[in-house]
């Protein structure tokens, strides 16, 4: 079902959390795509699933019409062609923003992300405005990744952590939550950075704001199906981008002022 009215059966939604919608990009996903659906879907049955396929030429997009003409639960939007994961996941959120979602979830779509991890997630948002799945704070873990991958993720949260002055561990990851009104607030349509420097902007408007930031374990584990869409050019993107935003907080007197309300980990 493409660009469907209204939302599926989980209108109840999940506890405390109310009206839910897991985002899923896809980009020659057809490997992965009906896998990681039906696992979310046995994880979080109230929850609501957006395949947005950015007209993958390996066929994505029309296995995910056939999993939403199976499924009330499941919608697809087709975008018209590939134009990155940040723009992806904003036309997510306006989709949902269109249609009284509560809260969104980041997710990947190659099993980086277990779904049924998810629950955690959302049970963390019950207190909180955004929760993010960490790798980096005690119980998170990551699997089969090299070396060099590791000391990337690593080295590249901990300046970001030094630059803006953001008590973010994993400020980079992509499997997340946020309560809609928090989307709303940091203006997310004018996010125009892409891989890392999506997550970590979104982050810092967040920080910024006020907004109570949770991080929970998770375990990550490196996509068994497909090629990982992470280049050199996502990096540098990202450590340009931080550099620029620590400068202009430093300027603006921001970074290490206190708030009202910061980031935690979770218990």
């Amino acid at each position: 079902m493409s660009e469907a009215v209204s939302a599926g059966d989980g209108a109840e939604g999940y506890p405390g959390v109310r009206r839910v919608l897991v985002v899923i990009p896809t980009y020659n996903e057809a490997d992965n795509v009906r896998s990681i659906t039906e696992r979310v879907r046995a994880a979080v049955p109230q929850a609501d699933v957006l395949i947005a396929d950015d007209n993958s030429p390996d066929g994505t997009g029309a296995l995910a019409d056939e999993l939403a003409a199976a499924d009330g639960q499941v919608f697809v939007l087709h975008r018209p062609g590939k134009q990155g994961l940040g723009a992806a996941y904003v036309a997510g959120f306006g989709w949902a923003g269109q249609r009284g979602y509560d809260a969104v979830v980041e997710m990947d779509a190659d099993g980086s992300h277990a779904p049924e991890q998810l629950p955690r997630l959302l049970d963390a948002a019950r207190g909180a405005d955004v929760v993010i799945g960490s790798r980096w704070v005690s119980g998170g873990e990551v699997l089969n990744w090299p070396r060099h991958r590791w000391l990337v993720s690593q080295c590249g949260n901990l300046y970001t952590r030094l630059a803006l002055g953001m008590p973010v561990r994993d400020a980079t990851g992509g499997y997340r939550v946020y309560r809609l009104a928090v989307l709303d607030k940091i203006d997310y349509a004018s996010v125009s950075s892409q891989g890392y420097s999506f997550q970590v902007e979104l982050t810092w408007r967040a920080y910024r704001e006020g907004f109570r930031i949770v991080e929970v374990p998770i375990t990550f584990a490196e996509r068994e199906q497909g090629a990982s869409k992470m280049n050199a050019s996502i990096v540098r993107e990202a450590l340009w981008r931080v550099t620029v935003w620590g400068v202009r907080a430093r300027r603006d007197g921001l970074t290490g002022r206190r708030r009202d309300t910061s980031a935690a980990r979770w218990p």
